[in-house]
């Protein structure tokens, strides 16, 4: 660019972060975006100095020496260092940070910088900024720190404030050496106790990994947050905390003492309810201030606090801090505010700067006075601002805003929002804007508002595509014209208005179905006339744009476009996929000819452009000049005329987000940029070049003619715009427009009402618009609707009689429009589909789940949970559900078995050699003892489940013998449970048998009723009992659906329904195939289908009367008729007295088979009955094994942690260990630097006392006395030199003698200052020579260096010495902590041993025995010491008294819990009593008593109980007959099993021998089997041939002896047919007879 010098920054406003800094004592300097502002407290002036790196991040300033620094902010960043004012580098530091550094802060105290950077290292730095060297650090010691503060009295403590911690760094310091010492203060809790006084915790001779522990390790309770520190002038610290404590903490003692406690009842009232956020230290007082908008000054005088002055604050500060010269506060708030307070001058606080804080949606630069801009935060504040960059007004809009645009013909601005609205504020009275218009366009963000450069329209758009025309002028009340919708989402507007043709174009980039969110490849360009749109030609009644006045011409690009503007006939894009700067020439027919169709093009020019996306361009007013901003953070302007120059400017981070918007003034020398993140705003200034002086001022030409022809208009509009109200407070009469709603306004104008209303309640003004027409529609029409309804009625009442006359016909015939039904039928398809799919993923879903279900839960369960159920009470009993055991357990189970089989085979060797036979036998007793000592504890071994290799209780002293012994203990569990379900499993086949019994007894039973019903005479009552299985008998059937469980109609598909239509008819002609049956239908009708009377039947029989009984009376009865008649009586009789008996029969059989169906299941409920008791033993037997197991897991739990614990152990003695040897290294290396200097030190003090000696050696050639006199004045010092060795001296700001790296330079230049008075020649003595004296002064000016030199090396040596001590105490510390964890491991060892040892053993016991040991009774008394008995007695009655007590309410609390638990027990006891003596009530009615239980009945009680005692001695005799036979069976057994060991032992030496055969038997077999293939195949042929023959025959006989059935059939059929006839004449032969 020819005409474009430079890019300069006029001004910057805004706040990066909350960090702002003294540089000297009238200037402040804060982070601003890319920049670094200073700010004179006096004068209000700023000064802007622009970041030479990357970005800006920590800040830290010094006022003393007027040193600021900051960092940078990419990769690797490095920290530069400044001097003020005149902004010369000083430094640049180039540290190991890999990312940021979080924090800076440089010492008051010399030429030293403290940073620390994040993650991943969080290392924590001290840097000689003068020679750009690191001094010390430490790694991994910086999380969480959010500000660092040097000491001002002593460089050596640094202090580091985390956000939940507090650490004061000691810089320790050998010569040249430097080390990083912490000291971590422990704050008190949160929840107390709050101690006047604690101790903190040093780790000053340990590692970094010791402090790292120390900081990461979790507390229990959570403990007070430091928000604020402050120095004092005894090198203490002053912490203010969150929650309202006041902590002063001494580095040195490592102790915090609580002064100021909120909860305490004693606080001063003022303090309970505030926090700290700031603390500064004044010669007044301590100066405080927190959330509220208080500041206070606070007197501390020991424990107590008294509130010393209080200041009101408009706001809460955050930040508060004095002057180098401790006379101006300073305050600072983090919503942007500045203040200072100088009591020297006033005691009123001063507002410096009132800039509010946030960040920036937009701003832009009014186009008709380019000395103001508007600028809008993300908060909904409007902020005006001068020339210079100061505020001239604000509006807070309290609303989300989007975007922003100024008007060219009026002083107002129109502000888009979040929730659709355009609002419309008046500046003409720049102190105080006001919102005058509002109008609701969008239930979207307004994403683009622009004007043309005259100022004729508005335009904005949304995310819905919809572009409004609004009239720009208020005298139009600004006007919604139209509306016209672009067929895609719009990414950026442009205008330009051409003045020969009074037309505005628009050009619109928008988004395509192929284009990405943020790119597009299609454009649009509208043309508008400036004339007056109004009119139905212009604008139809929907508010939609006519094409008679709107001309749309649509282009297509080639490559997706972020951004793009409209220039004169041109347009100018930016590609991010190509990362190019694109422009393309509008073809010439769009100005003339309109059509819709798509227009190719292709970029006419195109230049890389290596912006950060998503990028916006801008053109200047005059068309000339194109700027350029992307997310990177910089500016750049280009020629329109030659777009591949450019100059650019930095003016925001990157890191931050770099610039959101850019505007141009009116004369296109000034621009305006606002940051994404950075909370600031720059206004930049084009410096021009003045060679060619035509084309520089054409930018300014163009404005003043562009200001020129609007001067009428803006004359006219401006008063208007002023006359109008604040938007809510009234408006002029013209103004009544539905969307003209009132809200209260001023200086605040709250519009959230309006913006987060709901669409009805707030609706915009196309919904307005289309309400009205609809509302004119209905108005206009209401007679035809009216007509029409009536029309409606008369047919709908016409088709209710056809209905009802037709209303058999189809559904079909019903419709008229055949279209529609179509699509209706295609709608309703298309939702059965979607319906139909939703429920088929339902299904699938659910299907999916209950597979998991039903394989986790129920596959896996090799015997499922299931329960029997008693047939005549609720009783229950439920089997064990067991997984079948994996491959694994087996496995481990095997390896137990044989480690257990060759440990018993090794003891029982072990003792066969060691004992003789007699003490065989004795060991065979003891090892019997042994087995059933290692089943103590359990009921197992007597119930005859437990396994032989359990280990002996008292025998498990290792880990894994006690994992052996839990496999072993799952076993027999696993043991018992199958045992127990064996038996359930036939008790439950028993009752499905038994069920089936009863079912068939049913059957029987409602055969017999069935024939007793016959004839109406059923005497027998009562309902069926039909016993089943329940869902818990029989789990299975939960898994299978009923029919009856459905409770909806079931959906057949069309290929169901087809089928089931087959079904009914094959159904329908199997039964006309077998009505057509004669025979049968013949047999039916004659015989009821049988063909002889069974005894069943006799109650179906009935006797015919005689024919003539019915025609004749009995008067006219023959006496052949009168015996027939007779006859028949007797046979009536006879066949009623038959049906009577066989009727008693089948009421007797009925009464039997429900007798034997009652007791068949009384039987098995007792069966039920003993398998609960057996279960009941199991269970008890499975609790006392699982006990085991839960003990021996418990004990093999901590083995493990003390297993870990020794680990841990030993790993940190091994750090420690090395920590020593790095220590011991590092002192022998320190001693080795201390001798060496110290003999550097003797020599140099060596010299001092020769200079001394040689002093009158030198002065030989003059007088004694004058020699004297002038040895007096050889010792004489300057006064400085005493002042500052008193100063030195009496200092108590440290313990310890320091030395600072600038202290000796300046101390021998003053000593030499001020030796040059004592050298001048007033002081020479009279009568002494001038060369003498000089050769005097030279040689006291030699001995003041050496002793100069001296004090610096005593100093230097003592400092060496000191950290050499502090080394000897770290090593001891060191040595100490060795110590301590070898104590500690030991005490491990001798606790795992004691583990080891105390084994536990469970034992079961009888209740109700109590055993004591008589043993260890004391019976000698010679060693007794006697006591008095008073003593005794009185430690007797107190320690009675005491157990007394506790037995007392020991046996409360247990008679109370006994007593519950008895009535409990009791209430079940009587529950199952009742229950027995109904079953034994029910029992005794059936019982039959035998002859010996007769005969006892009849025995008396003496007579019994002899009885009784017999029949218990004869069972002892058996049961110790049985216990002898068992003993004796077992050592069978044992000598059997260790023959079937040797036995086992011969044939795994066979089998191995046979494993050496088999390689050669396998080849063998596999040479015979070729061979057999072979020979075999040929036979194999043949048999099948010969099998196939003998088929063959065999199917011939077959078919020959069904031939021959068939006719013996024929012949059967004929002669049962004939024996028929015979036995059953026909009715016509019986008439014939």
């Amino acid at each position: 660019m020819d005409e474009i010098e430079s890019l300069q920054v006029r001004w910057i406003q805004g706040f990066t972060n909350n960090n702002i800094e003294f540089v000297d004592t009238k200037t402040v300097c804060y982070t601003c975006g890319n920049h670094i502002c200073f700010l004179n407290l006096e004068t209000k002036k700023r000064r802007v100095f622009r970041s030479p790196g990357r970005g800006i991040g920590a800040l830290t300033a010094n006022g003393n020496s007027r040193v600021f620094a900051f960092s940078e902010q990419k990769l690797s960043p490095s920290m530069f260092v400044y001097i003020f004012p005149e902004l010369q580098l000083k430094n640049k530091l180039k540290g190991k940070a890999q990312l940021d550094y979080t924090s800076m802060t440089l010492s008051n105290s010399g030429p030293f910088l403290g940073c620390c950077s994040s993650l991943p290292d969080y290392t924590i730095t001290v840097w000689n900024w003068e020679s750009a060297e690191p001094l010390c650090s430490q790694p991994h010691a910086g999380q969480g720190v959010t500000s660092l503060l040097f000491n001002p009295l002593n460089w050596l403590q640094l202090c580091a404030l985390g956000t939940t911690s507090l650490t004061v760094w000691n810089i320790e310091k050998s010569g040249s050496f430097h080390v990083l010492k912490p000291s971590v203060i422990e704050l008190p809790k949160a929840d107390g106790p709050f101690p006047q006084r604690m101790t903190c915790t040093t780790f000053s001779g340990l590692k970094e990994d010791k402090l790292h522990s120390s900081t990461t390790e979790p507390r229990s309770k959570a403990r007070l947050t430091p928000s604020a520190i402050c120095w004092t002038a005894t090198s203490q610290l002053y912490v203010g905390c969150v929650e309202g404590f006041l902590l002063l903490i001494d580095p040195e003692r490592l102790s915090v003492s609580v002064l100021l406690n909120p909860k305490s009842a004693y606080t001063v009232p003022e303090l309970r309810k505030g926090n700290f956020q700031g603390l500064t230290l004044h010669k007044i007082g301590l100066i405080a201030v927190g959330k509220e908008s208080v500041m206070r000054c606070l007197q501390i005088k020991g424990s107590q606090i008294d509130i010393e002055q209080t200041w009101q604050l408009e706001k809460p500060v955050t930040s508060v801090k004095y002057s180098p010269d401790n006379e101006t506060l300073l305050l600072f708030s983090d919503t942007g505010q500045i203040y200072t307070l100088n009591q020297n001058q006033s005691e009123e606080i001063v507002k410096v700067l009132d800039v509010l804080s946030g960040n920036f949606v937009t701003a832009a630069l009014l186009l008709n006075d380019m000395n103001i801009c508007v600028s809008l935060r993300d908060s909904g504040e409007l902020q005006l601002w001068s020339s210079d960059g100061t505020v001239l007004g604000s509006l807070s809009l309290q609303t989300e805003v989007t975007s922003l645009a100024c008007c060219p013909i009026a002083h107002y601005a129109a502000v888009g929002t979040a929730s659709g609205n355009v609002l419309f504020i008046d500046l003409n009275t720049e102190q105080q804007p006001r919102l005058v218009h509002q109008v609701n366009l969008y239930h979207a963000a307004v994403d683009h508002l622009i004007f043309d450069q005259e100022g004729h329209y508005l335009f904005t758009s949304a995310s819905d595509s919809h572009i409004y025309v609004l009239d720009a002028k208020p005298s139009k009340m600004f006007s919604v014209i139209g509306y016209t919708v672009i067929p895609g989402r719009i990414l950026s507007l442009s205008s330009w208005y051409i003045r020969d043709c009074e037309e505005v174009k628009v050009l619109a980039l928008y988004a395509g179905q192929e284009d990405k969110h943020q790119d597009g490849s299609l454009l649009t360009v509208l043309s508008l006339p400036t004339r007056s749109l109004a009119g139905p030609d212009c604008v139809d009644r929907h508010g939609c744009l006519s094409t008679k006045v709107l001309k749309v011409f649509r282009y297509e690009v080639p490559s997706p476009l972020t951004s793009c503007v409209l220039g004169v006939d041109e347009i100018f894009a930016y590609c991010h996929k190509q990362k190019t700067l694109q422009q393309f020439q509008l073809p010439k027919s769009t100005n003339e000819l309109y059509s819709q169709e798509v227009v190719q093009l292709k970029p006419r020019q195109e230049v890389e452009a290596n912006q950060l996306s998503p990028a916006s361009l801008l053109l200047s007013p005059h068309r000339l000049w194109l700027a350029s901003v992307d997310r990177e953070g910089l500016l750049r302007v280009r020629k329109t005329a030659s777009i591949e120059r450019y100059i650019e400017l930095q003016c925001h981070s990157y890191r931050l987000g770099g610039i959101r918007s850019v505007s141009f003034s009116a004369d296109s020398h000034t621009l305006l940029t606002a940051g994404f993140n950075d909370g600031s705003l720059i206004c930049a200034d084009l410096r021009i070049q003045g060679e060619d002086t035509c084309k520089v001022t054409e930018a300014t030409k163009y404005s003043q003619s562009l200001a020129h022809c609007l001067k009428g208009m803006l004359n006219t509009e401006n008063p208007i715009l002023t006359a109008l109200p604040v938007w809510g407070q009234g408006s002029p009469a013209s103004t009544g427009k539905p969307e003209e709603s009132e809200v209260s306004a001023g200086t605040s104008v709250d519009v959230r009402e309006q913006d987060e209303s709901a669409p009805p309640s707030n609706p915009t003004w196309l919904e307005n618009k289309q309400e009205a027409v609809i509302k004119e529609d209905n108005e206009q029409n209401s007679e035809i609707k009216k007509n029409l309804r009536e029309m409606i009625q008369n047919l709908r009442d016409t088709f209710q009689e056809m209905l009802s006359e037709y209303g058999d016909l189809p559904e079909q015939h019903y419709y008229l429009d055949v279209e529609e039904q179509r699509r209706v039928e295609a709608m309703a398809e298309e939702e059965v589909e979607t319906v139909r799919s939703e429920i088929e993923r339902d299904i699938v879903e659910k299907s999916y789940l209950r597979d998991i279900l039903t394989r986790e839960c129920w596959d896996s369960l090799k015997v499922k949970g299931r329960a029997i159920k008693a047939f005549h009470s609720n009783l229950e009993v439920k089997n064990y559900p067991l997984k079948e055991r994996t491959h694994k357990e087996l496995e481990d189970l095997r390896r137990v078995q044989n480690i257990r089989t060759i440990e018993k085979a090794v003891c029982s060797q072990r003792s066969l050699k060691e004992s003789s036979s007699a003490q065989e036998e004795d060991h065979g007793d003891e090892g019997h003892v042994d087995q059933s000592s290692a089943m103590t504890g359990s009921f197992t071994s007597q119930l005859g489940y437990s396994n032989p290799y359990i280990y002996d209780q008292f025998s498990l002293q290792t880990v894994e013998q006690r994992i052996n012994q839990i496999i072993l203990l799952q076993d027999v569990i696993y043991r018992i449970k199958t045992a127990f379900n064996a038996d359930f499993e036939a008790l439950h086949t028993q009752k499905v048998h038994e069920l089936k019994r009863v079912s068939d007894r049913n059957k029987h039973i409602r055969v017999i009723k069935l024939e007793l019903d016959v004839t109406g005479e059923l005497d027998v009552t009562g309902e069926l009992w039909e016993p089943d299985l329940t869902d818990s008998e029989w789990p299975e059937r939960l898994f299978t659906v009923d029919d009856s469980e459905i409770k909806v109609e079931k959906y057949f598909t069309p290929e169901q329904i087809k089928e089931e239509e087959r079904r009914q008819l094959e159904k329908q002609n199997r039964l006309a195939a077998e009505s057509d049956d004669y025979r049968k239908k013949a047999l039916d009708d004659m015989m009821d289908g049988v063909l002889e009377v069974k005894k069943e039947d006799i109650l179906k029989m009935e006797i015919p009367p005689p024919e003539f009984v019915l025609t004749k009376s009995n008067v006219h009865w023959s006496e052949e008729e009168k015996k027939v008649y007779k006859e028949y009586e007797k046979k009536a009789k006879d066949l009623s007295e038959e049906k009577e008996k066989y009727k008693k029969s089948l009421e007797m059989e009925i009464k039997k088979l429900r007798e034997s169906i009652k007791d068949a299941t009384k039987t098995f409920d007792e069966s039920l009955t003993k398998l609960l008791e057996k279960k009941l033993k199991f269970t008890v037997a499975l609790h006392q094994e699982e006990l085991k197991i839960s003990y021996l897991v418990e004990s093999v739990h901590e083995e493990g942690e003390m297993r870990n614990r020794e680990k841990k152990l030993k790993h940190q003695l091994e750090k420690m260990l090395a920590c020593k040897e790095e220590t011991e290294e590092e002192l022998k290396g320190r001693e080795e630097e201390v001798e060496l200097f110290h003999e550097a030190y003797d020599s140099i003090v060596a010299e001092d006392k020769h200079l001394d000696r040689e002093f009158r050696t030198e002065f030989l050639d003059i007088p004694s006395q004058m020699v004297d006199y002038l040895y007096k004045l050889f010792k004489r010092r300057p006064r400085v030199q005493k002042m500052r060795t008193q100063t030195d001296t009496n200092s108590k700001l440290s313990r310890e003698p320091r030395l600072c790296g600038s202290l000796a330079p300046d101390g021998l230049n003053k000593m030499l200052k001020a030796m040059d008075e004592l050298d001048a020649s007033e002081n020479m003595p009279t009568g002494l020579n001038s060369s003498i004296w000089e050769r005097f002064c030279l040689f006291r000016r030699t001995k003041v260096e050496c002793e100069q030199k001296v004090k610096l090396k005593a100093l230097t040596l003592a400092e060496m010495q000191a950290f050499l001590h502090r080394r000897r105490d770290e090593n001891k510390a060191v040595q100490q902590e060795i110590k301590n964890l070898s104590d500690a491991l030991e005490s491990l060892h001798k606790e795992r041993n004691h583990l080891l040892k105390n084994i536990m053993v469970q034992v079961i016991l009888q209740q109700g025995q109590v055993e004591v040991s008589t043993r260890g009774l004391t019976l000698d008394y010679t060693d007794i010491i006697l006591y008095h008995r008073d003593v005794v007695d009185d430690i007797r009655s107190s320690i009675r008294n005491r157990a007394e007590q506790k037995i007392a309410y020991m046996v409360k609390c247990k008679d109370v819990h006994n007593s519950m638990i008895q009535l409990e027990w009791e209430h079940k006891v009587l529950m199952k009593q009742i229950e027995d003596l109904n079953e034994k009530a029910r029992g005794i009615k059936m019982l039959r008593i035998s002859k010996e239980e007769q005969d006892m009945t009849h025995l008396n009680k003496k007579n019994k109980i002899s009885h009784m005692a017999k029949q218990v001695s004869f069972l002892e005799k058996s049961i110790a007959l049985m216990e002898k036979t068992h003993l004796q069976s077992v050592q069978r057994r044992i000598k059997k099993i260790e023959r079937i060991n040797r036995q086992a032992a011969m044939k795994a030496k066979q089998t191995a021998n046979l494993d050496k055969q088999l390689p050669d038997l396998q080849v063998t077999v596999a040479e015979l089997r070729h061979i057999w293939i072979e020979t075999a195949a040929q036979e194999n042929e043949v048999a099948k041939r010969e099998e196939r023959y003998q088929e063959i025959i065999q199917r011939r006989n077959l078919e020959d002896i069904t031939k021959t059935q068939r006719h013996e059939l024929d012949f059967l059929w004929a002669e049962v047919e004939r024996l028929r006839m015979k036995n059953f004449p026909s009715l016509d032969q019986l008439e014939h007879n």
